[in-house]
């Protein structure tokens, strides 16, 4: 019987370390001057540890691939970020009408592209801010 409490808590313990290396649940960590993409829904961590979320497709009216339209549409993207002393800042990227880009603290957040569909990947690029002279 003793065998088996040891085995057991041995069995706990090896799980339990399991678990504690587990991705951080802040995402993926994404370095200053790099494109990455993310799905609605993912986080990322940035270089100062502040996170950002793609919350959703938010509208899409672009044009659809292979039809002539007078206006290219736009998509709009709804975002959270959480800087690292934890306040809150929701907003939105857009690929035409609206800002494509926003400040998060010392870096810069721009839009890159977004695939069609409900659910779709976009790509950012993320940079630290220049100073202004």
């Amino acid at each position: 019987k003793p065998m088996k409490t040891l085995a057991a808590s041995g069995l706990f313990l090896l799980m339990l370390g399991a678990c504690s290396s587990l991705p951080f649940a802040g995402g993926p960590h994404v370095a200053d001057g790099s494109t990455f993409a993310m799905h609605p829904g993912a986080t990322v961590t940035l270089a100062d540890h502040s996170r950002l979320q793609y919350l959703r497709l938010a509208s899409d009216s672009r044009c659809p691939p292979q039809v002539y339209c007078i206006w290219a549409g736009d998509a709009e993207l709804a975002l959270q970020w959480r800087s690292a002393t934890g306040k809150v800042e929701a907003f939105s990227l857009h690929t035409g009408r609206g800002d494509s880009a926003r400040a998060l603290g010392q870096r810069t957040l721009s839009l890159v592209t977004v695939e069609r569909g409900l659910t779709p990947e976009a790509r950012f690029s993320i940079a630290l801010a220049t100073a202004s002279r």
